[in-house]
């Protein structure tokens, strides 16, 4: 037997307790999403934890996106997310190809989601901040000192992490950028992976999957008491697991009888992008490669009026924007609006069919 494989598999034991707990609905459906959710989590842990780990010889990786299926967080079904393990003590060059993508924003962060699920912001760079050559091509750096030119994306002392948000509006007619990152300045030689490495590197794992888990369960803790209810409930605890400060959050619950909707009704501000994203209990998205569980400000069809009408229904009410609850009875929900000049409230109603 190996003392590290047996520690990891009894680690990963304990992490099923989140499925009992006093709110999480026990019905087949949330249960068996738990299963694959906790699959999922630790797909992204070890890939982010175990591999890509040496911020000398970092690289983008992609979990959350179509081929891995990885869904934190209340994740957008337009986004492409991709990370690169880095360090404060280093510098940084991000290069790559701008493509057509229309948002397009990288951020410096202290990970902590395997200490106490929350990810702390110490920079921001945006796409029409950089600068592109005749062939759209990009390079800038990262790093705690200010280079003397060209677009920079402030590290602190102790980022241990950039992130990558691309935002589509229409995904089949629009190319994402393309990156890649080098470290300027490592400073020590690679070294063989060692039995005491790969046990902290695996401990690392099991303590994100459970502090990312925690953090969103205790996010639908708080939502579940207010379910078909929207108000702002402030923009911190968003930013803190990891949020684009460009971005104003709403979030919340929604449950729902077979017979009935939740209309939703808003005035739409100027802004770049907004959506409307339909969740599970565990703040994952539904299904929308299949069906229709999200709208954004491409795909959305506004009243005459330029307001916009949303209905939340297990069958189409053939009116408004129909979001299909996909066999669930209950979950969470995330409306964005992005770089917008303001931010309006939505009303919401629950009626009969």
């Amino acid at each position: 037997m190996n003392a590290t494989w047996d520690k990891f598999c009894a680690d990963l034991l304990s992490l099923g307790d989140i499925l009992s707990d006093e709110i999480v609905p026990q019905d087949p459906l949330t249960q068996a999403e738990g299963v694959r959710y906790l699959s999922r989590l630790l797909r992204y842990a070890t890939i982010n934890c175990v591999e890509y780990t040496d911020p000398r010889w970092p690289q983008f990786t992609s979990a959350p996106n179509p081929n891995m299926m990885t869904k934190i967080g209340a994740d957008n079904p337009d986004n492409v997310y991709m990370r690169a393990n880095i360090t404060g003590r280093y510098s940084y060059r991000i290069t790559g190809t701008r493509g057509t993508v229309p948002l397009l924003t990288f951020g410096s962060r202290v990970n902590r989601y395997h200490i106490d699920g929350t990810m702390l912001q110490t920079g921001d760079l945006h796409g029409h901040d950089l600068e592109l050559d005749e062939h759209g091509r990009f390079s800038f750096i990262a790093s705690v000192e200010k280079p003397d030119a060209g677009a920079w994306l402030p590290l602190a002392p102790d980022s241990n992490l950039i992130s990558v948000r691309q935002t589509y509006q229409d995904r089949p007619n629009e190319v994402p950028a393309e990156l890649s990152i080098e470290c300027l300045d490592p400073d020590t030689e690679f070294e063989p992976l060692t039995p005491e490495q790969i046990e902290g590197r695996l401990t690392n794992a099991v303590n994100m999957v459970r502090g990312t888990a925690k953090t969103f369960l205790e996010w639908s803790r708080e939502f579940q008491p207010h379910a078909n209810q929207i108000f702002d409930r402030g923009q911190e605890q968003f930013q803190n697991a990891g949020g684009d400060p460009t971005i104003f959050y709403l979030h919340g619950y929604w449950k729902l009888a077979e017979d009935e909707a939740w209309v939703i009704e808003t005035e739409v501000p100027d802004c770049e992008y907004f959506n409307f994203v339909l969740q599970n209990f565990w703040v994952e998205s539904l299904d929308y490669h299949r069906t229709n569980i999200y709208i954004n400000n491409h795909t959305a069809k506004l009243n005459e009026d330029g307001t916009l009408t949303i209905v939340v229904a297990a069958e189409d009410p053939g009116y408004g924007n129909w979001i299909n609850t996909d066999s669930h009875s209950e979950g969470t929900w995330a409306l964005r609006w992005i770089k917008a000049e303001s931010h309006p409230i939505p009303t919401s109603k629950v009626i009969k069919l």
